[in-house]
């Protein structure tokens, strides 16, 4: 049967006659009339309006955006607009159409007027290869069908699934070689002359882990723990790191080459969204004036003023979930709870953990609001102005969110708690935690997993879950009940259309940040794989299977659970590409830090090479790490224990008078010794020198890979060429005549 072709539906409440909202609609359907559209009303439990735009619109379009050297002026020429052209225009006049209240669809919608504006996902047999082709589990390992879902989505979407096909391909590479650096980590641990010391040290006693009834405690119990640590921290974790700074500079390089593959193919390489909103503009109004450029120094202060202070709260909250770690440790310890009190530091671990991960989902809510308060501030001049400016905005406030308690974690944690008998406090009560004697790295392994496996477990199944039981629900909702026919009457035959537009308008509404939803979710857990990967290698891996499951987990939303989104054109992944090379950056320096100042690889380093008895001796045969240990632990009399300390002197029925602590200080008056500062001028040398070294080879490779193949240049020569040879030889015919 030959359906009747409609381009979107108008959703409205059954208003009564008469009222301000019933005239509001008329006028603005009227408008729409004046425009030349056709309108067609059904009637259910709601009022659907369905809308078709005039070819001369479209035509106009062809005309104002077709290469000069092609345009032919037949009329016949417009039955070649493709639908999502179509659905993009008919979109943009419907939203510029202002009525004489001077009120557009946006405000109408707002006053509830209109309640849904959509496109149709019809019955198209792109749409029936997309189904089989993309939207299921089964074709988990195919590749996508990325010119299909163009034609039907638009390049926009086209371009996310494609990069995100891209990342997750190169992310195979990245999550080898992160299995390749636990499983050295893993054969060459066991080995591990550190942990191998920790486990032998039956007679280290050291101090105590709180102020009240902790006894002391021997090195040796912390076997386990030490075996972990240098199953991460260990020489392979170095190279891995420089690794992954390389991978995420090659895996843009590639990207961007990939992108000039494509966009060319669809022709849009040389196309200009400036132009194209201009265009929608006069179409929709011949009068219209553009808006120009601006720029306040006064707005943008306010804002950078304001994002700071938004920034300076995120790290608060970093401070607080510190503060709690710290207060449970103390309450933990003290428990009458066995279980609680021996495992005090691990619970207060995966608990702050826990809460991180909760002040997370809630603080994105928060972010949200924030940063499109912000925008509204900075009066942007276009939509895709508008979405850049958001799109920073909202990646910052992200970035401190997720990120600010994994850098106190890294970068503090035990280094600012002072030493027994001086101890830093909270408010003067609670003690700051400490590291633990095999190192700090697992602290910060553990809150990496605890927050990527839950972020992507739990988001997942929400993501895929609330819009199939809201879309369920709504179906529930929606469906009238079917009148009993009386006798003798008969029933009426039903519009085609009006099931077809009551199961679109069951599905989920989509929303201009749909898509941007996406790209955040994707790039926050890029930031999780590049910047701390150094302490937490499984990272890619973990990344990987998560991608391979958002891939489809997105397409079957979009095609079955969501209403059509409104397709629009791109021709590169936009400022998502900026986001992407500053993390880029940023994990070369993350890294460095993490190997320099959370790990133990450089004062092992400095042990070996200038304190170790291979120095002093010229053994061969010898580990130079031995007696490593002993030598990273201070000294502490017991007698100088603060006041209020209450400890047992006791200890295995010997009394004590000393117990060692992971420091470099000098036994009488606790000044740092001079390995200490030995130690920390290697620290800061090793920085120096491998954040120069990544930040090169990053440069090298960006030279060394050409963001546009020479196919791509090669095409875009010879097309400028034979346009302007066609140009001269016009001229040359019309000098002849």
């Amino acid at each position: 049967q030959n359906e009747e072709k409609w381009d979107f539906v108008l959703v409205s409440d059954i208003h009564e006659m008469g009222s301000e909202k019933e005239i509001k609609r008329k006028k603005f359907l009227d408008e729409l009339s004046k425009k030349g559209f056709t309108i067609k009303k059904i009637e259910d439990t709601k009022l659907f309006y369905g809308v078709r735009a005039p070819q001369h619109i479209f035509w106009k379009y062809q005309c104002l955006l077709t290469n000069p050297n092609s345009r032919q002026q037949n009329f016949s020429a417009y039955q070649d607009v493709p639908v999502t052209t179509r659905i993009r225009v008919v979109h943009f006049i419907l939203q510029n159409t202002v009525t004489s209240d001077l009120e557009k669809l946006h405000d109408l919608m707002k006053k509830k007027v209109f309640e849904a504006a959509f496109p149709l996902h019809k019955k198209e047999e792109i749409r029936e290869i997309l189904k089989k082709k993309w939207a299921r589990w089964r074709v988990l390992f195919k590749e996508q069908p990325i010119e299909e879902i163009r034609c039907y989505f638009g390049e926009k979407v086209a371009l996310y699934f494609a990069w995100l096909g891209w990342y997750t391909y190169l992310l195979i590479f990245a999550a080898l070689a992160g299995l390749a650096t636990v499983a050295a980590g893993a054969t060459v641990f066991s080995s591990s002359q550190v942990s191998k010391e920790i486990c032998d040290a039956n007679n280290t006693i050291m101090c105590p882990l709180c102020d009240q009834n902790c006894s002391f405690w021997v090195l040796s119990d912390t076997c386990t723990y030490a075996k972990v640590t240098h199953m991460i921290d260990n020489e392979a974790t170095v190279v891995f790191a420089m690794f992954m700074a390389i991978w995420a500079t090659v895996f843009l390089e590639l990207w961007k080459r990939e992108r000039a593959n494509v966009v060319t193919s669809w022709d849009l390489y040389g196309w200009d969204e400036e132009e194209e909103e201009l265009a929608l503009q006069l179409i929709n109004n011949s009068q219209h004036e553009p808006r120009l450029y601006q720029h306040s120094y006064f707005r943008s202060t306010i804002v950078l003023i304001l994002a700071l202070l938004m920034i300076m709260v995120l790290i608060g909250i970093a401070h607080a979930l510190v503060i709690y770690r710290a207060v449970a440790m103390a309450l933990f310890t003290q428990s009458d709870v066995s279980l609680l009190s021996k495992h005090a530091d691990i619970i207060a671990v995966l608990t702050g953990a826990v809460l991180h991960y909760i002040t997370i989902v809630i603080m994105t809510k928060v972010n949200w609001h924030v940063a499109l308060f912000l925008c509204d501030l900075e009066k942007p001049r276009t939509f895709s102005q508008r979405e850049n400016n958001f799109t920073v905005k909202i990646f910052l406030f992200q970035f401190f969110t997720n990120f600010s308690s994994l850098i106190y974690i890294a970068f503090f944690l035990g280094r600012i708690n002072g030493h027994p008998g001086h101890y830093v406090r909270i408010a003067g009560h609670w003690r700051l935690e400490e590291c633990h004697p095999s190192g700090c790295i697992t602290d910060l392994f553990i809150q990496m997993a605890v927050i990527m496996v839950l972020k992507q477990t739990i988001s997942n199944i929400m993501e895929y879950l609330i819009p199939l039981i809201s879309h369920q629900l709504r179906k529930k909702k929606k469906r009238p009940k079917k009148r009993s026919l009386m006798l003798g009457e008969e029933e009426e035959a039903e519009d085609p259309c009006k099931r077809q537009w009551l199961n679109n308008y069951e599905l989920n509404e989509v929303n201009v940040f749909s898509l941007f939803n996406e790209y955040l979710e994707i790039v926050i857990q890029y930031s999780f794989t590049t910047i701390f990967v150094a302490a937490f290698p499984l990272a890619p891996l973990l990344a990987l299977i998560n991608n391979v499951i958002e891939i489809h987990m997105d397409a079957i939303k979009m095609m079955r659970l969501r209403r059509r989104m409104v397709p629009r054109k791109a021709k590169d992944i936009g400022i998502w590409l900026q986001v992407l090379e500053a993390i880029g950056i940023l994990a070369v320096i993350g890294n460095g830090l993490v190997i320099a100042i959370t790990s133990d690889f450089i004062p092992v380093q400095v042990y070996k090479y200038m304190y170790s008895p291979c120095v002093r001796e010229n053994h061969t045969s010898m580990d130079c790490s031995t007696g490593y240990i002993n030598n990273s632990l201070s000294i502490f009399h017991i007698q100088d224990f603060e006041p209020h300390t209450k400890v047992l002197p006791e200890f295995k029925e010997k009394q004590i008078k000393e117990c060692r602590y992971r420091d470099y200080r000098n036994a009488d008056d606790y000044t740092y010794t001079v390995q200490f500062w030995h130690i920390f001028a290697a620290r800061l040398a090793f920085l120096i020198l491998f954040e120069h070294v990544a930040l090169c080879v990053k440069l090298i490779a960006a030279w060394y890979i050409p963001d546009v193949p020479q196919k791509v240049k090669n095409k875009i020569l010879t097309e400028k060429h034979s346009n302007l040879r066609n140009e001269l030889s016009t001229a040359e015919y019309s000098t002849e005549v």
